[in-house]
């Protein structure tokens, strides 16, 4: 198994973790996922694995199995849940430490609910592009129309006010326009500061979350609906930041860069930091975060911006262009 079978990251390793389930078995896994947290034995099966899991989130409540090929705790069943477009509630106060410590070593067990027609919290949108892109981003907002009633776009040019322009599928007023330069150096690009256009943009959200998408990026419909279910989510599990896998596609391909996570769904208030690849800086580390597996963020690039883009960054910020991506991305997806 090179991949993780739930959440697909490329990050098993050694692990001396254990679990104890309530029969008073305590099990010790040798391998586990550096990103979800998923636990395995050695020689798991990912098909027999997927399943099993599938099996056990068919009921009401999840019951972990002392006997299966793989572990959870209560942290990483939430993600695997909505991986299946499930939500989990913990069954008792030690459930609701369990999410707030992972990783504990009390073997996951949940109430189940469906995130379609769940309660949620209202979410607001929010993308960036260049003015020339506007009219293309414009042209594809009304895919959103289902679950948000606040897009705001933030242009790279002069700073202006978001003021309300129309849009085809929202209501009068939902949809606004405003710019704030990326850069102060436009000729070199050594001003640029992704992180604060991103704070920038946080701040014109009028709802508590907002998802940030780029001008290359998409989200299809069925997962868009299932954001405001997954705020709520968040909050009952004192979450600030959901991640998104995000599906790179250059030249058409699917890339081997998988899940690449994107934490882009955040209560306004996150702030994120880095002049590159930023991420949001939350109070209480990343326990106060959770991977969502509900859907993935679509980028479509082309080989010349993988090619120039890890140069860019180093000039940004040196030490921090990752090189080492740019031969991942042009590299084709393989499990």
């Amino acid at each position: 198994m090179r991949r993780c079978f739930v959440c697909a990251a490329d990050m098993l390793g050694p692990s001396r973790r254990h679990l104890a389930y309530p029969n008073g078995r305590v099990r010790a896994f040798p391998i586990a996922c550096g990103a979800c947290g998923l636990l395995l034995e050695a020689g798991a099966d990912p098909a027999v694995c997927r399943a099993h899991l599938a099996e056990q989130l068919a009921g009401p409540v999840f019951d972990p199995d002392p006997d299966a090929p793989y572990g959870l705790d209560l942290y990483t069943l939430r993600s695997a849940a909505t991986g299946h477009n499930l939500g989990v509630r913990p069954c008792d106060a030690a459930g609701h430490t369990a999410l707030r410590r992972p990783h504990d070593r009390h073997a996951a067990r949940g109430e189940l609910y469906a995130l379609d027609g769940a309660a949620g919290r209202p979410v607001s949108l929010g993308l960036f592009c260049r003015p020339a892109a506007l009219e293309a981003v414009l042209a594809g907002l009304a895919v959103h129309a289902d679950w948000t009633d606040d897009v705001v776009i933030l242009l790279d040019a002069e700073i202006r006010p978001a003021d309300a322009v129309p849009a085809a599928g929202f209501p009068r007023g939902t949809l606004r326009v405003g710019a704030r330069p990326l850069g102060q150096d436009r000729e070199r690009d050594l001003g640029q500061d992704f992180a604060a256009q991103r704070n920038a943009l946080q701040d014109l959200a009028r709802h508590p979350w907002m998802l940030q998408l780029d001008a290359d990026e998409t989200l299809a419909v069925d997962a868009g609906r299932r954001l405001p279910a997954l705020a709520a989510l968040a909050e009952a599990g004192d979450v600030v930041s959901i991640g998104l896998a995000r599906r790179n596609h250059v030249d058409g391909i699917r890339s081997d860069v998988y899940p690449d996570v994107q934490y882009r769904l955040n209560r306004r208030s996150v702030r994120y930091a880095g002049r590159v690849h930023e991420r949001p800086v939350l109070d209480g580390g990343w326990p106060r975060s959770l991977i969502a597996l509900h859907g993935a963020i679509e980028h479509h690039l082309d080989r010349a911006h993988v090619l120039a883009r890890s140069r860019h960054y180093e000039r940004l910020a040196p030490g921090h262009g990752r090189p080492e991506e740019e031969a991942a991305l042009l590299r084709p997806y393989r499990d």
